[in-house]
């Protein structure tokens, strides 16, 4: 709109000056001196107005280049004062700035949004221009990890922080690796991957970090909370019966030294009061005992195992303690095959079907059904469902904590073992359960 309120003028005046150079070049040829110079005279008028004409607008245009390039969106231009078209051109260029300031404000608002998101994640995040060193931007995380202000130039890790700078900032991580860097004096064990990327001609480095010492202290804290919680009340359940029973057994011996005639020794009770302390204390060693298995299996005797052939032999095992418990096994491939310990993998099999027969043993028409499969992810999935009385909530967190039992007779041990056995293959058990609905329970193989 505004290019057609300049064209028109533009096009008058140049008509203009071409009937005056028609003019001043017939009077010239008719050698009419007067109306040569008049004509001659016109034709410069109208240069001059065209200039003014044209000066005019590119002087507008100009000063709204410049307001761009120094980025001063502020500026208003009046769109009521001066030609039409010169109106026009004003309206369009704060058309273009309020564009832009709007642009602006977006890009501003999702900056922003971005710096608040990074700095609410526990992960350290600093990105920068390689070539130039300049941070772009850097997250309270990262600061907080190894402990500096706020900075703009990466150098500045290189001069505090030397062992970080040559390990994170000159080497790559393109993969999540597990790196030891010093800070000071203080040792860290940070989780550490990084990405290149260009943003037009420049390549930026981005880096994030995470201080693994931190979750583990508090998994360990947790998990040894658990342990010596079980173990505790474990060790209680035996000690206080026996230290009961052997203050009884004193009272006993003690009147009888005084007077054996009043407070006869009865042999008989003795004998029992001693053998239940022993029989206490031999339960206390088996729990010790228990305890110490956890830590027997360090490592694995692989070889390649057809899984068919493994299913055989458990269930050959098992025939004879199934009474009217239906055990099917099931596989996708009669020819899969996996790399496993096989009597690690057995022992993590029995002792599963084991706890569906006990948790199927009120069920009716009770069944479990073992099988193996493939999934889309190439990995062997090994499972042992049930459709007994299922585990509750309350407890399914519990479950692989060691010495954690809801049986009279069980060690607790069972499925800290086979999760134990599962992690030195690389694997996962996973277990999802639902009362009265069953149990199953999941091997995953990589």
């Amino acid at each position: 709109m505004a290019y057609r309120k300049f064209k028109y003028p533009l096009v008058f005046r140049m008509i203009l000056i071409l009937f005056g150079v028609v003019l001043t070049v017939g009077t010239y040829q008719l050698e009419i001196k007067y109306y040569f110079f008049c004509s001659l005279f016109f034709i410069i008028i109208l240069l001059i107005n065209l200039f003014h004409f044209i000066n005019n607008r590119l002087t507008e245009v100009d000063d709204f280049l410049e307001s761009i390039t120094y980025r001063d969106f502020s500026r208003f231009f009046n769109e009521k004062s001066g030609s039409k078209d010169i109106q026009e051109l004003h309206k369009s260029f704060n058309t273009v700035t309020k564009t832009i300031k709007a642009m602006n404000s977006e890009k501003e608002i999702q900056h922003i949004y971005l710096r608040q998101i990074l700095e609410m994640v526990d992960t350290g995040i600093i990105a920068y221009n390689t070539q130039s060193g300049n941070v772009l931007l850097i997250n309270n995380a990262f600061r907080d990890i190894l402990d500096v202000p706020e900075f703009k130039k990466v150098s500045f890790l290189k001069k505090r922080k030397t062992d970080f700078y040559n390990k994170l900032c000159i080497e790559n991580h393109p993969e999540t690796t597990s790196l030891s860097v010093f800070i000071g004096h203080d040792k860290l064990n940070l989780l550490v991957s990084d990405s290149l990327f260009k943003i037009e001609d420049d390549l930026y480095k981005i880096i994030a970090v995470q201080n693994i010492d931190e979750t583990i202290d508090h998994t360990e804290s947790e998990a040894w909370k658990k342990i010596l919680s079980v173990m505790t009340h474990e060790i209680m359940n035996s000690i206080s019966p026996i230290s009961s029973l052997a203050e009884t057994l004193q009272h006993h011996v003690r009147d009888a030294v005084k007077n054996p005639k009043e407070n006869p020794l009865n042999m008989e009770d003795l004998d029992v009061g001693i053998e239940s302390i022993k029989k206490r204390s031999e339960g206390l060693m088996m729990f010790a005992k228990t305890y110490r298995s956890l830590h027997k299996v360090t490592q694995l005797n692989l070889s390649t195992v057809t899984i068919s052939d493994l299913f055989d032999n458990i269930k050959n095992l098992l025939q004879p303690s199934l009474k009217k418990i239906k055990l099917e096994f099931s596989l996708s491939d009669s020819h899969l095959k996996v790399d496993i310990d096989r009597h690690l993998i057995e022992q993590v099999l029995i002792n599963l079907i084991l706890n569906a027969l006990e948790a199927t043993e009120h069920t009716e028409h009770a069944q479990i059904n073992i099988s193996a499969t493939v999934n889309l992810k190439s990995q062997t999935i090994i499972q042992v469902q049930d459709n007994g009385a299922g585990i509750p909530d309350e407890i399914l967190d519990s479950i692989y904590v060691p010495f954690f039992t809801t049986k009279k007779n069980g060690s607790g041990i069972g499925l800290s073992l086979s999760k134990q056995i599962m992690l030195l293959h690389k694997g996962k058990i996973k277990i999802n359960s639902a009362i009265g609905k069953g149990t199953s329970v999941i091997l995953v193989f990589n």
